[in-house]
């Protein structure tokens, strides 16, 4: 069940522990770099709020990825599997009217959590991406902080790093790689757990105590001996390579 995102658990530790520099090395010629095309729900007259938002987002990433469609054999599996298998990019959008509804019509995912819409498309070349996505803006993705309260205790938290900021464009790809990357080192069990909530989550800015207790000096002692696993950024855009963007733990 987990196969498609096996190169990610295979390298995590590994990239973990790069310099910071080599974060940022690019795996492909321009040409063939891959990235997962998020799009987020943004109509002008109903905002949506943060917290759902990125919610929403890190979900749908996910349930592209593990979608029957993804597997050996599906439509998608070529794509997911060429992607996961190098860096994985993702690059949100934002959409509202006609063009929210002319991107329902691409291969992808769309997730509703508390009003607040997102959906991640099938993941391929930057340079072939549909017109319906090339058009919409990447910049003024942007929500203001929100109030969500205590996460509910049955879902996997997805904790934010307090000591950065992010616009919610870039948040909403870093919790999209928190939820790939904990869901390839889940066992069976807790993974099919996590199918039957649809690959729910809770997203929350962690306090300075939360983060310095969770941070993983050794991932792979953090992950067997805590269950936590961290988010570390290429750098590519509005932060420095190797900052660790997201703590994940499964609390399923």
């Amino acid at each position: 069940m987990t196969s498609i995102l096996e190169p990610l658990a295979a390298r995590y530790a590994s990239w973990l522990g790069l310099p910071a520099e080599q974060t940022s090395e690019p795996e492909a010629a321009p040409g063939e770099v891959r990235a997962m095309p998020v799009v987020l729900r943004m109509e002008r007259a109903e905002p949506p709020a943060r917290t759902p938002m990125l919610e929403a987002a890190a979900t749908a990433a996910l349930a592209v990825c593990l979608d029957e469609r993804a597997a050996e054999g599906g439509a998608w599996h070529e794509a997911v599997s060429a992607w996961v298998g190098g860096h994985i990019r993702k690059v949100a959008r934002r959409a509202r009217g006609a063009h929210w509804q002319a991107v329902q019509e691409l291969p992808g995912v769309t997730v509703t959590v508390d009003g607040a819409q997102a959906r991640a498309l099938l993941p391929g070349r930057v340079a072939d991406v549909p017109k319906e996505v090339a058009r919409l803006q990447i910049s003024g993705s942007d929500l203001p902080a929100d109030e969500p309260g205590e996460p509910p205790a049955d879902l996997p938290l997805l904790l934010l790093n307090p000591g950065i900021t992010m616009t919610v464009g870039k948040a909403a790809a870093q919790v999209g790689h928190g939820t790939m990357l904990l869901a390839s080192l889940l066992g069976k069990e807790e993974l099919a757990h996590w199918q039957e909530r649809e690959y729910r989550c809770a997203v929350r800015t962690a306090t300075e105590a939360e983060w310095t207790e969770l941070y993983p000096r050794d991932p792979a002692a953090a992950w067997r001996d805590r269950e936590v696993i961290a988010v570390r950024d290429a750098g590519f855009t509005e932060i420095a390579p190797g900052t660790v963007t997201v703590l994940a733990q499964w609390r399923g």
